[in-house]
């Protein structure tokens, strides 16, 4: 059985994640900063590993003896400016090639095919950011697979544009509750 770290695990798409992994029969490590936030029907289905991106070590030892990695990270309601998306996306592929992890799975923003000027002005700094993690991914030589998100929400399907490292785009559904 595969094994992997989902990072942003507690927030909806995380939590989402989490859910398709254990139907497709995945073994899930869920990175968390706080394991209280695993919901109770999760907890004994998946391997809580408390840290923080923002610490190099920590997600070193979180991503070590899995088969891939999942990043969902998020700002939950925060919409101010910030760099700890992409510092912590920096750590975890970082962590990946020292050990030898080879493929990763990261949810960024639809707005990032938007021209910046039509992007909603509220949502401006929080695009910034995804724009800095998805150069900081497609700067990277692991196997990548970029899903772009308008909106995920619990009872609706959604479809998504996704990007992979070869440049190959399609529609992929994610959820479906």
């Amino acid at each position: 059985m595969k094994k992997i770290v989902i990072f942003g695990s507690t927030g909806m798409t995380g939590l989402c994640a989490i859910e398709a992994a254990l139907k497709k029969g995945l073994q899930v490590r869920a990175f968390v900063r706080d394991p209280v936030k695993i919901p109770d029907h999760l907890k004994d289905k998946v391997e809580a590993f408390q840290g923080n991106v923002l610490e190099p070590d920590t997600v070193a030892n979180a991503v070590e003896g899995t088969d891939g990695v999942v990043v969902t990270l998020g700002t939950r309601e925060s919409l101010a400016p910030t760099t700890d998306l992409s510092v912590g996306l920096k750590n975890i592929l970082d962590a990946m090639k020292a050990k030898n992890v080879k493929t990763v799975t990261v949810c960024l923003s639809a707005f990032l095919f938007y021209e910046p000027k039509d992007v909603p002005e509220q949502y401006g700094p929080v695009t910034d950011e995804h724009r800095r993690m998805y150069e900081e991914l497609k700067e990277n030589p692991l196997n990548w697979v970029a899903v772009f998100s308008p909106q995920i929400l619990s009872e609706l399907l959604i479809i998504n544009v996704t990007e992979t490292q070869t440049g190959v785009t399609q529609n992929l559904l994610i959820w479906e509750n």
